[in-house]
């Protein structure tokens, strides 16, 4: 039996990152053939950084999902803050609930959502370009939210309320408060939101697609276009980078959040 349920596990996992791999794999291939692995080379990486479309792509992305994760972290953290504080049950529970829906929402759903959105601001306020960064960064904030409150609402929860209250003994004022005792103990839940964010905005196609415009194009976007003409080997190692950068965020999440879960079990132990 537990061969079995190994062979299962390999079978699924052969299943989930075969592609993966074999993306990886062809981007170091020198000749750009599909069919046959020619030999190890860098020659597309190379064919990457003199793409000039590619590396404003890049950028776009980058600035894009900067400033939509901080944003989003920012507000996040306000709304689980006061999702936590609400006194009334009912109330925060129906506020949470509205705050997952966008996470169940399909994103085609609300990429021509938002879309009708702008255009109808746009048409109402006499706009000539409905859309563009503004939207995008808008876009984003908004599916990156609940994300967030997902990540910061739990941390709230496990913090210690005497700590709060002490610091209110002592003469610190609410904000004090906020800001010495409860912000630095939720704050693995706010890096764990922040870098989550920032990768859901970084490979975003779906809802980026229905609110871009052609003077702003992220690097998915820009990925999807090559592939309605002959796809370019550089685009394999595009992939590679950015399936790398992701990995990155996702381990250093999981090492932060396990660093955090250690550190308070060493507490526990010391008290």
């Amino acid at each position: 039996m537990k061969v079995l349920s190994k062979c299962y596990m390999a079978l699924v996992f052969l299943i989930l990152y075969a592609p993966i791999i074999v993306v990886i794999l062809f981007s170091f291939n020198q000749l750009g053939s599909l069919s046959q692995f020619t030999g190890f080379s860098l020659k597309w990486y190379r064919e990457l950084f003199r793409d000039g479309y590619a590396l404003d792509a890049l950028k776009n992305s980058l600035i894009l999902a900067a400033a939509s994760s901080v944003v989003a972290t920012v507000l996040g953290t306000l709304a689980a803050f006061c999702i936590f504080r609400a006194k009334n049950k009912y109330y925060r529970a129906a506020v949470e609930s509205v705050s997952n829906i966008p996470m169940m929402n399909p994103d085609i759903v609300t990429g021509v959502s938002m879309m009708l959105l702008f255009v109808g601001v746009a048409g109402i306020l006499k706009l000539t370009n409905a859309l563009g960064f503004w939207t995008m960064l808008l876009a984003h904030v908004t599916f990156n939210l609940p994300y967030v409150i997902l990540s910061v609402l739990p941390k709230f929860r496990q913090m210690d309320k005497s700590l709060s209250e002490a610091a209110l003994d002592l003469g610190c004022t609410p904000t004090q408060t906020f800001f010495k005792v409860e912000l630095p103990a939720v704050m693995p839940g706010i890096v764990s939101g922040l870098m989550m964010s920032f990768t859901l905005s970084l490979d975003d196609f779906v809802i980026s697609h229905f609110v871009s415009s052609p003077d702003f194009k992220t690097l998915p976007l820009y990925i999807y276009n090559q592939t309605a003409h002959e796809v370019k080997f550089s685009m394999y190692a595009l992939c590679t980078l950015m399936i790398v950068v992701i990995l990155v965020l996702l381990i250093s999440v999981n090492l932060f959040g396990s660093s955090d879960e250690r550190r308070k079990r060493k507490k526990g132990v010391a008290k």
